[in-house]
Parts: structure tokens; C-alpha cells; sequence
């Protein structure tokens, strides 16, 4: 049904070039028309202000990973990055197999090189669950134990602080706090001893025996262990912000984190990557998605504006694997600095997902139909848009030419590396990088250079 549907058409079109192949070789059809997906950048639209909410969301993020990690918390919350994926719970469609893969590989590379980093990694995917893990609960209830007590220690210390220095002394700090105080914050210390280690998951699943997800993740070892430098979180639920866990909507916590990674196996086009991309923040993605394939026809260097592309569709699963092991690891050697530079970059690439330019295509998809149904009183121009193509983002200017973006290979660098790392801060300047891009996207996509004829149909056709 569906083949003779598509046989039968004015007009074939589809999503993406990867399902243009599929549709070529199981339909037996090549499509007349590719009419990508776009957002409504409005809705995400955050300006100069992106940033200021990737620091805040975060910082709700670091909250629930103070609580989750409670009595294991050895590592610091600064130099901590959150990697997410997120989708239906489709284990191999959607790329967890791959992503446990590589970051067991990436655990492995981050103990050997001693990095000071570590990667909270939260899986958002909906399972069959009876309810919240006690534990992690628990976690959640001792945080907030602590931060009363803090509170209330700090508001006495600070009121003999305040009496002193109106009396104009410099109290002593042996006394200012009492033995009511030692008490309470050692109560307070003890009661956050544990003797489990940090749960991967925050439900409690109802078939835990058979989870896919749980299955790979006992075969690894990644158990959250002190000596682990990748800690796993799956949260068997889309998120909420009415949730007394993590209690934030999905685009908050999308904002908060540092890397989405959505390594794909089969994905028509893939909005999680897109999503992430209008909100600034960096994705992996694959060819073997339409979002991927899109990216790789229109930019220049994706992973120099924070999209990573893994090959999935010409190199074997276990070379994939390790390309997408090294965009993590890559990522996890840059400085803050470069993460905020190519956040900004990241966020200029809104411009090519919005559907004030992508919206073209179907109105000419539509218009070929009409063509097509109406021969005697609609003609096609012979200049109308047939591809998605006709503008590319360059490479940017302050990005280096060497690979891996930028990266070091060995997680020390010498002090020319890091003269050479400052140079490439100094060169770069993100109003000239922005008016760059914006004037590669604007001139092809102005809405107006497409034909316009008085008196006929639809702008593009002639009677």
C-alpha cells in the first residue's frame, strides 16, 4: 500500500537524504522534493541570555547530583559535565548500545590519563517503573537535611560575627562556634555515611532482569564506583517539573547540561539534536540521521559549531564506536572558554533549522503538486528550488586546522600548547564571527529572492 501510495502521488516527498535512499530502494521511487523539518526558533529564541540559563539550569542540575551522590561525592561539581540522551526507548535505534560502549571506553581513557574531569551521563527514556528508588529519594531528603543545617549554623555564626564587629573585635573563631554547633554539623556528617554506592537508576524498574539498558551497564561495570569517572544515571521517565527528583521541564534541563548525545542507528530526522542545537548546546549526532546528513551538507566544519557527526554508515560498529569514544573525550579535554565559544556557535545555527526558511520547501512541494494535477493552468519556472541547497556555513575563522577541533591529544600540554591555545582565545571575536554567518545564511534564504510574478499564481508559476 505504501509503494503503490507513493507510485501513485502528484508529489513524493521526504524528510531527509537518508530517507530519500531508503525510500529509492524499498519504494522504488526517488523523491521530487527533500522538505527538511524546522522549529519554531521563536519559542527557544534566548538571545544573549542562552548562556546565563545554561548557568542556572545547570546549577538546579548540580543540586539533584549533590543529593544522588550523597556520601560518594569525592569529585568536583566544577570541573563536572552532563552528557544526556533522551527519546523513546528504542535501545538500539536510538544508539544507547553505542553510547554505553563508548563510555565505558571513554571511563577508561579518562582513569588512564588521570583527568580531574568527571561526566555525569543521564539516560531520559521511559520504561515500565513501580515507583522512585527509595534510595535515590533518600539522597534527595539528606540534601535538603544538609542545607537546613548549614543554614541555621551559618545564621548563628553570623549574628556573633555581627555583635563582634559592632563591639569592633575580631572574634575569635575557636568560639564563635559552640559545642551545639559541633554536634549538629557532625550529626550532620554521619548522616550522610552510606555503605551502597550511588544507584544507576531512579526508578525501580519492573523488569530489571531484562532491561536492555541495565543488562549493558552491569556487563561494563559502570556502578558509579568511587574510582569510576563516569557516573550513570537512568531516569526511566520523562522529566517534569512537578517531579519531587529532578524538577525541571525537559527544555531546563536540556539548557543546563553540556553535550547531547544521540548517536543513532536509525533516525528519519531527529529533533533531540535539533532542540539542542536552537538552545546552544553541543550534540552528537550520526549520518545515518536526517538531522546529521542535513548538517553535513550545509556546514562546513559541524564540529567546529558544536555538532559531532558520527560515522555510522560507511565504517564498522566498533570503529564508530571509537570515533564517537574520541568526540567524547575531546570534548572532555576543552577549557571552559571553548565550551562557551562553541556554545555560541551552536546557538548561530538556529538560523538554519528555523521554518521561516525551511518552510519553502513544502509551499514548493505544493506548488509542483498543483503543477503537476493542473498542467493547462499551472506551469512550473524553470528557476523554481528543487534541493535544499545554495548556502553553506564556513569554517570559522579562530578555529585552528588541525584535528579533533582543537584538542589536545594527551591531557597535558606543554606551555607552547598553551601559548598557542591563548592566541587562538585572542583571535577570536564573536560579533565579526556572528555577522559572518548570518551574512551565509540571509543572502540564499532572503524570502524575497525567491521569483516573484505579478499577476500569477502561487509567485512561482505562470498561466
Amino acid at each position: 500500500m505504501e509503494r503503490a501510495s507513493v507510485h501513485c502521488s502528484h508529489v513524493f516527498t521526504t524528510v531527509s537524504q537518508i530517507t530519500a535512499i531508503e525510500a529509492e530502494h524499498m519504494l522504488k521511487r526517488n523523491p521530487d522534493v527533500v522538505t527538511p523539518n524546522g522549529l519554531n526558533i521563536k519559542k527557544f529564541s534566548a538571545m544573549h541570555e542562552f548562556q546565563n540559563l545554561h548557568a542556572t539550569c545547570k546549577a538546579r542540575i548540580q543540586e539533584f547530583v549533590r543529593g544522588h551522590f550523597y556520601g560518594h561525592l569525592d569529585f568536583s561539581l566544577e570541573k563536572t559535565l552532563f552528557f544526556f540522551i533522551a527519546g523513546r526507548y528504542e535501545f538500539s535505534n536510538k544508539g544507547a548500545d553505542m553510547f554505553l560502549e563508548a563510555l565505558s571506553r571513554l571511563n577508561f581513557l579518562l582513569r588512564v590519563h588521570k583527568s580531574d574531569v568527571t561526566v555525569v551521563v543521564f539516560f531520559i527514556m521511559p520504561a515500565s517503573t513501580n515507583n522512585f528508588n527509595v534510595e535515590t529519594l533518600k539522597g534527595q531528603a539528606v540534601r535538603k537535611q544538609l542545607w537546613d543545617t548549614a543554614h541555621s549554623v551559618k545564621e548563628k555564626f553570623g549574628k556573633k560575627l555581627y555583635d563582634a564587629l559592632l563591639r569592633g573585635e575580631i572574634p575569635d573563631m575557636n568560639k564563635i562556634l559552640d559545642r551545639d554547633d559541633m554536634t549538629l554539623m557532625k550529626r550532620a556528617i554521619y548522616s550522610t555515611q552510606r555503605q551502597t554506592l550511588p544507584p544507576v537508576t531512579t526508578h525501580n524498574m519492573i523488569d530489571d532482569s531484562n532491561d536492555p539498558i541495565l543488562n549493558t551497564i552491569r556487563r561494563i561495570g559502570l556502578f558509579n564506583s568511587r574510582t569510576d569517572r563516569v557516573k550513570v544515571i537512568l531516569h526511566p521517565e520523562f522529566l517534569s517539573s512537578t517531579s519531587p527528583l529532578l524538577p525541571m521541564d525537559y527544555e531546563e534541563f536540556v539548557r543546563g547540561c553540556h553535550l547531547g548525545v544521540f548517536p543513532s542507528y536509525y533516525e528519519p530526522w531527529g529533533y533531540t539534536p535539533a532542540e539542542c542545537t536552537v538552545m546552544g548546546i553541543p550534540s552528537v549526532t550520526t549520518n545515518l540521521s536526517g538531522f546529521g546528513c542535513f548538517m553535513q551538507e550545509h556546514v562546513a566544519d559541524p564540529a567546529a559549531y558544536g555538532i559531532y557527526i558520527v560515522d555510522r554508515r560507511y565504517r564498522s560498529p566498533d570503529e564508530s564506536c571509537n570515533q564517537l569514544t574520541q568526540f567524547l573525550y575531546a570534548f572532555c579535554q576543552q577549557s571552559r572558554r571553548q565550551r562557551i565559544v562553541q556554545r555560541n556557535r551552536t546557538e548561530r545555527l538556529s538560523d538554519l533549522l528555523d521554518w521561516r526558511y525551511l518552510g519553502r520547501y513544502y509551499t514548493h512541494a505544493r506548488h509542483v503538486a498543483v503543477s503537476r494535477a493542473f498542467p493547462e493552468k499551472f506551469e512550473m519556472e524553470p528557476n523554481a528550488p528543487p534541493k535544499t541547497e545554495g548556502f553553506r556555513f564556513p569554517r570559522p575563522s579562530s578555529v585552528p586546522p588541525s584535528p579533533a577541533v582543537s584538542q589536545h591529544n594527551s591531557p597535558h600540554q606543554s606551555d607552547d600548547e598553551t601559548e598557542e591555545t591563548d592566541v587562538e582565545d585572542e583571535r577570536y571575536d564573536e560579533e565579526e564571527e556572528a555577522e559572518r554567518d548570518r551574512q551565509n545564511i540571509k543572502s540564499p534564504f532572503d524570502i524575497n529572492a525567491v521569483p516573484q510574478v505579478k499577476n500569477k499564481p502561487h509567485g512561482e508559476y505562470r498561466n
